[in-house]
């Protein structure tokens, strides 16, 4: 046998385990070469996924500023316009996308306390004017009165009719001007400034219908059942407020329309019914009157509108200090009703007309008079009722009595005296009733003539002593 060299086995064996470190390299490569390969795909999906999302929060980012710059220029803005005028809408986010997120609570956290922050400061401002203004008014209104004293001393100093005129021309501007910063003072939370005694309810009416221009077109009708009077505190405050009623009443009304004014008693108040003609107020009108006629709200000086409309703000600040109630609705002749509802337990009282009669001014009340069957007999044989000149005349008759007054039921008008019925009067009263009613010129010129002839009278009898009658036919 021919034997192997030893030299070549070893070769042999060498190259056989050099390719079994070949193969086992080569296996390995190529697990390292698929490792390699999965993870460059896993680093490119990754890489894919970081992008999108860096493209989604670009997104994001570029939305959230957009409603940024959207809050300050356009929702703060109109926030602060809606505060003032609040049929102004204020809108919303610009994305949809951001409604219920963190973004917008926080925005909507933004105009809240704008909103409070804003809300305080009108507050504070319009305190602050109010306070100022309120002391000019108490001011100029003192000035007014002392202008209105010494008016009234001139018309009684001097007799000229014409000078007369003029004085009552600067009185009546003076009130104008007395009753608008009145009510300007009272909607700034300042006192109507005159305090009176128990007055009576007709007497007050006329009084307030003589502050305003085209107070003749204004018509009383007086169906008070007795002499009711307003107590003294709140005397003032009810004629401001059936003052404005009426200068709102002969203002949106033709100059030719006449304004009434009815009197009413109740069981437990009486009422001022104000009727006009005019063009009338919408819904929402009547909505925002009522509003501030109720007196509930705060109210600021710039809701008043520009120029300002005190009228029936002051009307609502007075309702709420003092107790009664106003209320506005349309008319059944077209235009505006306007009601003042005084309640008789704190704020009415029955007055004695013995001890303290009503003014001649004042509406005559129209109570069903009862004739005396006795007065009404016509003369034997006589067909017609004799002239007034031949009839004879009436019978002296006691003065009425008054009893003690009577435990007041609840709810009722307080009573001073309890009256007899209108059959037992005495007659003259008939007859005044039924002379026909003077013109407020008559009235005015009669009023003065006697004005001027008590001045004189006082003014000779200080200057000159008395002189006897035989003195005086000698001059």
């Amino acid at each position: 046998m021919t034997s192997i060299p030893e030299a070549l086995l070893w070769c042999l064996s060498t190259g056989t385990a050099a390719a079994v470190v070949l193969a086992a390299l080569s296996i390995r490569a190529r697990g390292q070469r698929a490792d390699l390969r999965s993870r460059l795909s896993a680093a490119e999906e990754q890489n894919s996924a970081t992008l999108h999302s860096n493209t989604e929060l670009s997104a994001r980012l570029r939305a959230t500023e957009a409603e940024i710059r959207h809050l300050a220029g356009t929702r703060l803005p109109d926030l602060t316009l809606a505060l003032a005028h609040p049929h102004v809408p204020v809108p919303g986010l610009m994305d949809a996308r951001f409604a219920g997120t963190e973004t917008d609570q926080a925005l909507n956290a933004v105009l809240e306390q704008v909103s409070e922050a804003i809300t305080k400061e009108r507050a504070r401002v319009d305190a602050a004017a109010q306070s100022t203004l309120r002391g000019a008014t108490t001011t100029i209104q003192a000035l007014l009165y002392r202008l209105q004293t010494a008016l009234q001393d001139m018309q009684h100093r001097y007799d000229d009719p014409n000078v007369a005129q003029d004085l009552l021309n600067a009185d009546f501007l003076n009130e104008q001007a007395l009753r608008r910063i009145q009510a300007t003072g009272v909607v700034c939370g300042a006192w109507p400034g005159l305090t009176r005694e128990d007055s009576y309810l007709a007497e007050l009416v006329v009084g307030a219908t003589s502050r305003l221009r085209g107070y003749e077109r204004v018509q009383v009708s007086n169906q008070l059942r007795d002499p009711i009077a307003v107590v003294a505190r709140a005397v003032e405050p009810i004629a401001i407020v059936v003052t404005e009623l009426l200068a709102n009443a002969l203002h949106h009304s033709h100059r030719e329309l006449p304004v009434t004014i009815t009197l009413q008693q109740g069981n437990r108040g009486a009422s001022v019914i104000v009727d006009d003609y005019g063009v009338g107020m919408h819904g929402d009108e009547i909505k925002a009157a009522m509003e501030l006629l109720s007196g509930d709200d705060d109210l600021l000086l710039t809701q008043l509108g520009d120029p300002p409309r005190s009228g029936f703000a002051a009307a609502g600040q007075l309702v709420r200090q003092y107790g009664f109630g106003v209320h506005v609705e349309p008319s059944p002749y077209g235009g505006v009703r306007a009601v003042v509802y005084i309640p008789g337990d704190p704020l009415l009282t029955v007055l004695d007309e013995s001890a303290q009669p009503m003014s001649v001014m004042a509406p005559l009340p129209h109570r069903s008079a009862v004739p005396d069957r006795s007065s009404s007999v016509l003369p034997t044989g006589s067909a017609t009722p004799p002239p007034a000149a031949a009839q004879p005349a009436p019978a002296a008759q006691p003065a009425p009595s008054y009893e003690a007054p009577a435990q007041q039921a609840e709810g009722e008008l307080p009573r001073r005296r309890r009256r007899k019925p209108v059959s037992e009067l005495d007659e003259s009263a008939e007859r005044t009733a039924s002379l026909p009613p003077r013109s407020p010129e008559e009235t005015g010129s009669r009023w003065a003539a006697l004005q001027r002839g008590t001045e004189s009278g006082r003014a000779a009898a200080q200057s000159e002593p008395p002189r006897s009658p035989e003195g005086n036919a000698q001059s």
